[in-house]
């Protein structure tokens, strides 16, 4: 099934984010104006996407796309003004990096503050749904990933190369083992219970 290209017949930017609910690292948004008539095949939610074909998909969306921008919130923003305000504020800054103002916002999710005066509309599973989302989707999931595997570099203990900094049993346990690091969100749970318990 193929992605609605957008949703209103003006410029249009597809707003969405990633690493929302990982233990450590930024949450990342990515702003995308496609064009009118833009034809980008298998685009989608970049989760049901291989890393491969989201490598592929990222280099096109970035030729073709009119307008995109990338924006990273570190975990001391996150753990100073929650992680709901900190994924609204990557969204606004993107949105504002944006080299062309769109007339309006899709955003990914049931929830978005008001950007200056631009209309927007939430839509849930929006990065399946919408071209735009689904290409910021892509752009946000490919910059997150790339900026974990260089922070591995130098936290080589927790595996964010493989698990990006998510609550894996592994990373948990690195960091029961290590504790946390300054990458590490200190108002997650980065300890369940049972873990604790466990070992």
């Amino acid at each position: 099934m193929s992605l609605t290209l957008c949703l209103f017949e003006s410029l249009e930017a597809g707003v969405d984010e990633a690493g929302r609910g990982s233990l450590a690292g930024p949450v990342t948004a990515a702003a995308v104006i496609l064009p009118l008539g833009a034809n980008i095949p298998g685009l989608n939610d970049s989760k049901k996407l291989s890393k491969l074909k989201r490598e592929k998909l990222r280099v096109e969306i970035e030729n073709k796309a009119l307008a995109y921008s990338v924006v990273n919130i570190d975990s001391r923003v996150i753990d100073k003004i929650n992680i709901l305000n900190a994924t609204i504020k990557a969204m606004h800054e993107a949105i504002k990096l944006l080299k062309i103002i769109p007339d309006h916002l899709l955003i990914d999710g049931n929830y978005f503050n008001k950007y200056q005066n631009i209309p927007h509309k939430c839509i849930v599973r929006g990065d399946s749904k919408y071209q735009n989302i689904a290409a910021a989707s892509i752009l946000a999931k490919t910059y997150r990933d790339e900026l974990m595997l260089n922070l591995d570099q130098n936290f080589k203990n927790y595996r964010w190369n493989k698990n990006k900094g998510y609550g894996t049993k592994e990373h948990r346990e690195a960091i029961l083992k290590h504790g946390a690091t300054k990458h590490h969100r200190k108002s997650f749970r980065l300890l369940n219970k049972q873990l604790a318990l466990n070992l």
